[in-house]
C-alpha cells in the first residue's frame, strides 16, 4: 500500500494547498477516523512551522511535539477533534476543532487547559477480572466504573501524575451541550432537545436547539459530541458559533 496520498484527494477539511506538489503524507492507521490529518501535514501545511519533511522528523525526533500529552515521534500519526498539542520548548498549546464548514481549525489554548482532554466514550467493554474498559472515540482505552455509557463526554487528566484520571462526566441526555462534528451542522453547539430511537435500521435522531437563534435541527448520534451540561465546558473556540 503507499504511504502517500494526492495532494488533490487529500479531505477538505486539512485546508491544504491542492497543487503545489503531487503528493502529500498519508495518515496512519490509528485513532478517529479518515478526515484525521497526519501530524507532519498540520506542523508543515496547517502551521507552516516547519518547511519540510526532513525537519519534521528532526522536530519529532527531539521530543518537541506532545499529543495528548503523550510524545509523538511518528510524523503519519493522525490527529482530530478535540487532540491536545503541545509544544513545549515554544510555549504553545493547540486544541483542534471543526469550523462550520467541517474543516480542521487549530485553537491556541493556555498550559492550564492543556492539561486535560474532552473525549467521547465511544464503547465500553467488560475485560478480564470484570473491570469495565471505556473505549475513547481517540483511541485510547481506560478502566472505570459502569457508570458511564456509551455516547458520554468524559475529561480525563493528561498530566503524567494523574494521567487519564476522570475529571467530569457530561452524558448524553437531553438538556446538555454538544458540539457537531459532521454532517451539514458541522461546528454547531447546540443543547440537546430531544433523543429520538427509530425503530428501524437506520441511526436514531437527535433534536437540538440552537441557543442564539432558538431554531431546532436534528443530526444522528454519531455527529454529537456532549462538551458540557448548562454551558460549554470548553474554554475558548476561536470559530464562529
Amino acid at each position: 500500500m503507499s504511504d502517500h496520498l494526492k495532494r488533490l484527494n487529500a479531505p477538505k477539511s486539512w485546508q491544504i494547498a491542492r497543487k503545489t506538489n503531487k503528493f502529500i503524507t498519508k495518515t496512519a492507521p490509528g485513532p478517529h477516523n479518515a478526515n484525521a490529518m497526519p501530524i507532519a501535514v498540520w506542523l508543515r501545511d496547517h502551521m507552516e512551522l516547519v518547511q519540510n519533511m526532513k525537519e519534521i522528523k528532526q522536530v519529532l525526533r527531539e521530543k518537541n511535539v506532545l499529543v495528548n500529552g503523550k510524545v509523538c515521534r511518528d510524523p503519519k500519526m493522525g490527529i482530530g477533534i478535540f487532540d491536545i498539542i503541545a509544544l513545549p520548548k515554544a510555549g504553545k498549546y493547540y486544541r483542534i476543532l471543526r469550523d462550520r464548514k467541517g474543516r480542521h481549525v487549530s485553537i491556541e489554548i493556555d498550559a492550564a487547559s492543556a492539561e486535560s482532554r474532552l473525549c467521547k466514550i465511544a464503547n465500553k467493554t467488560t475485560i478480564k477480572g470484570g473491570k469495565i474498559q471505556l473505549n475513547l472515540r481517540y483511541g485510547a482505552n481506560i478502566l472505570a466504573d459502569n457508570s458511564y455509557k456509551a455516547g458520554d463526554s468524559i475529561v480525563v487528566s493528561l498530566k503524567p501524575e494523574d494521567r487519564f484520571a476522570i475529571l467530569d462526566h457530561f452524558p448524553f441526555a437531553t438538556g446538555n451541550m454538544a458540539m457537531i462534528i459532521g454532517g451539514r451542522h458541522s461546528g454547531k453547539v447546540a443543547r440537546i432537545v430531544e433523543i429520538q430511537t427509530v425503530p428501524a435500521s437506520v441511526p436514531n435522531k437527535v433534536i437540538l436547539e440552537d441557543e442564539k437563534t432558538k431554531s431546532r435541527f436534528d443530526t444522528i448520534p454519531q455527529y454529537i459530541y456532549v462538551i458540557g451540561k448548562e454551558k460549554s465546558a470548553v474554554d475558548k473556540w476561536g470559530i464562529e458559533q
